[in-house]
């Protein structure tokens, strides 16, 4: 009998693609079962390696460019074009993976400071796309080392933000707490005829009790004063935009979506304090004003989707737009079993991640699921709600860092390896109290 499996990872941030993840996976598979049929399907969440995957799945090109970095400099960055004419229909789309210039990783470890990091480079690289002729561009969340709730990208574009004596406000949001006045006129005018859609983890909000900077501070190098520096910058930053920037962009109610496009994220404010349940979807309404403090997604990327949904993008659950083409479900409801992997699996996983989605996915059809993960942290054991089965941490003994990144294939196929050897264990045990149960 041949053994049907689906290899569907996510990256590991800063070490392996999804790609190579997945094939890390399926060398590790085959020391236990040489003739598995094994179906790969790397995926990504917005962040690092979306405008590659993309481009590859959907016969574009990747842009290279140059823009300014989240420190500051100048960086090698990229953008995806696709669609246009030839064989992939539709309008030319771009697709700006704001970790391309704004990622965690550009950042170099002394200087992680994120009330200092801007997304000045992300607006950089939408003109860029504009530029190229795109008439939609799909900006892709995740792996972010901002929390300047997109002001640098607003910036980029041509808006203009001043402090109360009208000076140019300083990038980063460290700053915004001193924002007193946005002027919006220079904004780029092509803007207004271009469907920007941002790719957003839904449970991420800009302010509250679960707002960005409090939750997702601290892993970009924040300390508990400068989380709420940031924390109080974000509701300044929010207040200022709703009363400067939405009544100008504000979307005319009676004209829906075009024909064929990706339905809009519902705009609601859930209450900040309590967020939803391990393995329930965020909960979503319509015809509720857009509130860019608490509304679904306003909070993706240290508030970049805020800021770009002040000028008019539109704010999408990712993995309904990421996975469009994939045939995710038939392709896992084919598998006898499941592996996904990613790089910290704890208590933020159920709040949109990769493993927990190809779970409840693979849940729907009754296949099992097995997740690897580098490091196993508190609230890990809620995936089992969204149904994960079993997961395991790859790391066989005590290492540094550095030394987990450099060896993080090796590490991932022996840890494979390791899984499916129990498995096996079990299924002979299994085998065995059957052959031995009493007659009835």
């Amino acid at each position: 009998m041949t053994h049907r499996i689906a290899i569907a990872p996510s990256g590991f941030k800063e070490s392996l693609s999804a790609a190579r993840v997945a094939e890390a996976i399926a060398v590790g598979v085959r020391r236990v079962i040489p003739d598995a049929d094994l179906d790969l399907i790397p995926l990504v969440d917005g962040g690092e390696g979306t405008a590659e995957a993309l481009a590859l799945a959907g016969g574009g090109r990747l842009v290279p460019c140059t823009a300014t970095g989240p420190v500051g400099d100048p960086v090698p960055s990229h953008f995806a074009l696709l669609g246009g004419g030839g064989t992939t229909p539709g309008p030319l789309t771009a697709v700006v993976e704001m970790a391309a210039v704004a990622g965690l990783a550009l950042v170099p470890p002394g200087l992680r400071h994120p009330g200092a990091t801007t997304t000045y480079g992300v607006g950089e690289l939408i003109r860029a796309a504009l530029d190229a002729g795109a008439r939609r561009i799909l900006i892709g969340c995740g792996d972010s080392g901002t929390s300047d709730g997109g002001a640098g990208a607003l910036q980029a574009l041509g808006a203009r933000l001043t402090d109360r004596h009208g000076r140019e406000l300083r990038r980063g949001g460290g700053a915004l707490h001193e924002l007193e006045r946005i002027d919006p006129s220079g904004l780029d005018p092509r803007l207004a005829r271009t469907e920007l859609l941002v790719a957003c983890n839904p449970y991420n909000v800009l302010c509250g009790k679960r707002g960005v900077a409090r939750v997702f501070g601290p892993q970009k190098g924040a300390t508990p004063a400068e989380v709420e520096l940031l924390s109080a910058g974000l509701e300044r930053w929010a207040a200022v935009l709703t009363r400067d920037l939405l009544p100008a962009v504000a979307p005319e109610p009676e004209k829906g979506p075009e024909p064929g496009s990706a339905p809009a994220l519902p705009a609601v404010a859930p209450e900040p304090e309590k967020g939803p349940e391990p393995g329930s979807g965020p909960v979503l309404a319509t015809g509720v004003p857009l509130d860019l403090r608490t509304a679904p997604g306003t909070g993706a990327s240290g508030g970049l989707g805020a800021g770009l949904a002040a000028v008019g993008a539109r704010l999408l659950p990712r993995y309904d737009v990421l996975l469009d083409g994939l045939d995710l479900d038939a392709r896992l409801a084919r598998a006898d079993f499941v592996i996904t992997a990613e790089g910290a699996l704890d208590h933020q996983t159920v709040r949109g991640k990769i493993p927990a989605e190809v779970a409840r996915r693979a849940q729907a059809s009754g296949v099992p699921v097995l997740v690897l993960a580098g490091t196993i942290g508190p609230g890990a054991q809620d995936v089992r709600a969204v149904g994960v089965d079993a997961y395991s941490a790859i790391l066989p003994a005590p290492m540094t860092l550095v030394e987990a990144i450099g060896r993080s294939g090796e590490l991932l196929a022996d840890a494979t390896e390791r899984a499916l050897r129990i498995m096996a264990l079990g299924s002979r045990l299994g085998e065995r109290a059957g052959r031995y149960a009493p007659s009835a």
